[in-house]
């Protein structure tokens, strides 16, 4: 054999122990799923800062998640240096909006944070060490007396994302990633399914399809609700959705692509067809018959009951709060989805047009509980976009109790942002039912990496909070925020949002 076949021989051998390592190996999804090829996106993504000195795409051009967001998650979820360097890329002085965080001449060093706040603990052999655990400042159905009312554990909690709109390895990896960071796990409207059983706490999401509780008609039963309460002791607290981010208005919607024998049959739906919930439920009608529901549920499970809410028409909350005031029924908390906000799949402008932002969404609705001295009674959840530590914050001095994050749990247990999540065709197997693409998620992994990312979100937010002088993020207030705008003028968080003192920080717990 001459050179240059030798040559061929040793590149095609060592080509081929590559393909081997890579379909063994359980660190990365997209090797296990694209052997040798994956290696590609990794080399790109070490060389990019270099590279784009010579092309147009900035560190912030790419939605939803720009390119320092996803890496800062990235960074954060594999345990590895999330700092960056040689000051910020943004352009502060022309960007509209652009959030500055107030910090204090006196911030709180961490030894000086309240115990009753802050617990430390060591969550063990699972890489997440030294965990920041921050319980919701407020009792979860305290004020309504549900008898298994409790203290939510931590401010930072997975969104409701159902099994079939994820893939099985995913949905372990969020619940056993959830048990680990000592966080709750929403179920998504789909039902609780095998998947959410890894040890993690569970929020059970009731859609208007009523998955997981309904009868042979489609509508809500009663029985069938309290046997999953009965058996799934791990369900902590009950989410009725009215609407989400995505498609707010529609319903919920699993293409025909996403839904396997196994999917069909948790849901009782058929195969080969999409699977669209109502757009409204049938179990009530107006606020009134609505607060009769949280009340059946509430007083026959005792557990917690919320909502689930994009913000559109307003009338809705201002009935909601004028029934409330009365304290003889309510909702004893309100989870706001911002309109930017969603993981599933719908129309274009139903995810461009419809709802407001979560700033403008949550703080309308804020204003409306805090006129009628209701927001000690109710505990407030942000959702849509929140995963960062600036818009948790931001999130917290509306008057958030807590925030949940779906798309950033994702990116840590994986996701790489290719927007295939509504075809079946997700190349890390997070939002793909196909066997060779799901085989690339390991549980084990991703559910470290996933507590770690939930851990290092909560850490920072304490940074930030004892930064502004404060020892926990429900005490930040707008009075910690400025907003800047494009002409080299700011205003006060306060006075963009029209917040009078005292709202956006709980009194009683």
């Amino acid at each position: 054999m001459t050179w240059w076949q030798w040559s061929l021989v040793l590149v095609g051998a060592a080509l081929a122990l590559t393909a081997v390592h890579d379909l063994v190996q359980r660190k990365h999804a997209i090797l296990r799923v694209f052997p040798v090829l994956g290696h590609l996106r990794f080399i790109l993504e070490a060389v990019g800062p270099e590279l784009r000195q010579y092309i147009i795409t900035s560190n912030a051009a790419e939605k939803p998640f720009s390119r320092d967001q996803r890496r800062w998650i990235y960074a954060s979820a594999k345990h590895e240096d999330n700092h960056f360097g040689f000051g910020t890329s943004n352009d502060l002085e022309a960007t509209p909006g652009y959030l500055v965080i107030r910090q204090s001449a006196f911030p709180l060093d961490r030894r000086d944070a309240d115990q009753p706040d802050v617990d430390q603990r060591d969550a063990g052999p699972t890489g997440t060490v030294d965990e920041a655990l921050i319980p919701v400042a407020k009792v979860l159905g305290g004020p309504r007396g549900r008898t298994r009312a409790f203290r939510m554990p931590s401010v930072v909690n997975i969104s409701s994302m159902s099994y079939g709109a994820l893939s099985s390895a995913a949905v372990v990896s969020l619940n056993r990633g959830a048990a680990l960071a000592g966080c709750l796990h929403g179920t998504g409207e789909g039902g609780v399914s095998p998947y959410h059983r890894e040890g993690g706490e569970l929020v059970w999401q009731i859609g208007t399809a009523y998955f997981g509780c309904r009868d042979e008609a489609g509508r809500f039963s009663l029985p069938r609700f309290l046997d999953v309460v009965a058996a799934n002791p791990q369900i902590r607290a009950i989410e009725i959705k009215v609407s989400q981010g995505a498609k707010p208005g529609l319903g919920g919607l699993l293409p025909a692509a996403k839904i396997t024998p196994e999917v069909a049959r948790m849901r009782g739906i058929a195969l080969g067809v999409d699977c669209v919930s109502p757009a409204g439920h049938t179990a009530f009608r107006d606020e009134d018959s609505m607060l009769d529901f949280v009340e059946l549920l509430g007083s026959s499970s005792g557990l917690p009951i919320g909502i689930k809410s994009a913000v559109g028409d307003e009338s809705f909350f201002l009935r909601l709060a004028d029934l409330m005031v009365s304290r003889e029924r309510g909702v004893d908390w309100i989870t706001i989805d911002g309109g930017e906000g969603g993981t599933g799949a719908g129309p274009l402008t139903f995810v461009d047009h419809v709802s407001l932002p979560f700033k403008i969404g949550f703080s309308h609705v804020y204003r409306i509980f805090a006129e009628r001295g209701l927001t000690d009674d109710v505990v407030f959840v942000g959702s849509g976009r929140l995963g960062l530590p600036h818009s948790a914050l931001l999130a917290f001095a509306l008057g958030c109790d807590a925030i949940n994050v779906g798309r950033e749990a994702m990116l840590a247990i994986g996701c790489i942002q290719a927007q295939r999540c509504h075809t079946g065709g997700c190349p890390t197997g997070v939002t793909s039912n196909h066997p060779w693409r799901m085989r690339g998620l390991d549980p084990k992994s991703k559910s470290v990496r996933l507590a770690t990312y939930v851990v290092q979100l909560r850490r920072e937010l304490l940074d930030l909070s004892r930064a502004c002088g404060v020892a926990h993020p429900s005490l930040v207030t707008l009075d910690h925020i400025e907003i800047l705008d494009d002409r080299l003028g700011s205003r006060t968080g306060r006075d963009v949002f029209g917040y009078e003192p005292g709202w956006g920080r709980p009194t009683a717990g």
